[in-house]
């Protein structure tokens, strides 16, 4: 036999063969409150939430997790603990609803990048440029159009429309948007 290893194991034979420890009395509290009061706690703290099982198991440990720290409390206690473990539930979910409502849900941002956005003014001043320049045709010029380019109507529907014939509706139609295009170039507006 080597001497470092006989130095290595001078412990007594008992020592090495050692029992395991019993559980510290927090641990032996927190296992009896667990098997006491973990089931009824889950049930009550699943109507609070509405049924959210994941949302009761978080109440449930965190409300352990504040018994075992407040153990002494808990040891000094002369009745029944579970009104203490039920208060401290219904307060997580008070104050988790609160916490909730004070700030808003985020939200990821990066499917809005992926959004083209219109420019509102753009549009806007588009078709006030527009609607000037329409007032600045005819009454005959202008319901050709209104009835072809805005309201989509091929030009023997328009014709029947406006009690006029077809012909008539081409041939103003053909001088409407002349007559368009110039008072647009007069606002800026080029094609």
């Amino acid at each position: 036999m080597r001497k470092d290893s006989a130095v290595a194991d001078e412990r007594p034979p008992r020592a090495r063969h050692r029992a395991p420890q019993p559980p510290e009395p927090d641990e032996e509290l927190m296992r009896a409150l667990y098997r006491e009061h973990a089931g009824p706690l889950l049930a009550y703290v699943l109507r609070l939430v509405a049924g959210d099982r994941q949302r009761a198991e978080d109440v449930v440990q965190e409300t352990l997790i504040r018994a075992w720290k407040n153990a002494g409390q808990l040891n000094r206690a002369t009745g029944s603990v579970r009104p203490w473990l039920v208060t401290v539930a219904r307060r997580i979910v008070i104050d988790a609803h609160r916490s909730r409502q004070a700030r808003p849900q985020e939200v990821d941002p990066s499917p809005l990048e992926v959004i083209p956005a219109e420019d509102e003014i753009d549009k806007a001043l588009w078709l006030m440029t527009l609607s000037d320049a329409l007032e600045d045709l005819t009454p005959a010029h202008r319901e050709v159009l209104v009835e072809t380019y805005f309201k989509g109507r091929t030009v023997n529907e328009a014709a029947a429309t406006l009690g006029i014939p077809s012909g008539t509706v081409r041939s103003r139609v053909f001088y409407a948007l002349r007559s368009m295009k110039l008072a647009l170039e007069e606002r800026g507006v080029t094609a």
